[in-house]
């Protein structure tokens, strides 16, 4: 995050996100702070909570802490009302908890397909359902439903993951067309590969090679959680006021290069 960059009008904004105990969503829940916004952060990860809220350094004034899963309809909407009842209004909901699958298909549970369905697609559902609630009673909000790049291209080995995501970015244009009169924003934002500790797991794995990766993407490198902070503090402030039902794609060339670099060594020419 680059000290230069503003958004005056999420300063006091009351911020919401899920999934907030690590990667993007903590670096999220600090770029907001940078901001002088007040935060209600969610994850199942309590001690995870506890440590984010530590480093990121706001009171229990400007800070609330809320231990659910966004997979429980009942706990989201309980959230959403401990939100106000601690600070009155919610004005930015970031539906940022979910799950990677990486997996051939034919090996994938049907545990393990309901359960990236539970976590990438009705915990988004829940959450925005929740915060909406609020939202259209006060005219106004912005929600921001995370998506990928796998919600707007494929690959293979990742079935459920791509099936969900792409879930995700039809369910914000849906929510954004059926909001829009009620002064609430939604659009989806589709990362690319980020240096998250989610990644750093898979590398550790043998799933992903981050050095082939970063060769396949145009700009040469892996984003940061802080590089897709900052295009969240983008969506949610006041610079994006015309932008509803919109998915935004942050991958440093990912999708837009059919190619992928496979073999550097291959000539371009006709």
């Amino acid at each position: 995050m680059t000290e230069t960059t503003r958004f005056n009008d999420l300063k006091d904004k009351v911020i919401w996100i899920t999934g907030a105990a690590k990667g993007m969503g903590l670096s999220m829940a600090q770029a907001f702070a940078a901001q002088g916004a007040k935060l209600a952060l969610l994850d199942v990860d309590l001690a995870g909570l506890e440590a984010a809220k530590a480093q990121i350094g706001l009171d229990d004034s400007r800070c609330q802490l809320i231990e659910a899963s966004v997979a429980e309809s009942a706990a989201m909407d309980e959230a959403a009302d401990s939100i106000l009842a601690t600070f009155g209004r919610l004005d930015v909901a970031i539906h940022n908890a979910g799950i990677s699958m990486n997996k051939a298909t034919l090996d994938v549970t049907s545990e393990e397909w309901l359960r990236a369905v539970s976590i990438n697609l009705n915990g988004v559902f829940f959450g925005a359902q929740a915060a909406a609630r609020i939202m259209t009673a006060q005219r106004s909000g912005v929600m921001v439903c995370m998506g990928s790049i796998y919600g707007v291209t494929t690959a293979p080995n990742r079935a459920a993951y791509c099936a969900t995501k792409a879930a995700v970015v039809a369910l914000a244009k849906s929510l954004a067309a059926e909001w829009a009169p009620y002064g609430v924003r939604v659009n989806a934002l589709c990362p690319g590969y980020v240096e998250t500790p989610f990644l750093a797991q898979l590398v550790q794995q043998g799933t992903l090679d981050r050095d082939g990766l970063a060769a396949r993407i145009p700009l040469g490198q892996l984003a940061t959680p802080e590089q897709i902070a900052e295009v969240a503090l983008y969506m949610a402030s006041d610079a994006s006021r015309y932008m509803t039902g919109h998915a935004m794609v942050v991958d440093g060339g990912w999708t837009a290069d059919s190619f992928k670099a496979l073999n550097t060594n291959v000539s371009l020419a006709n």
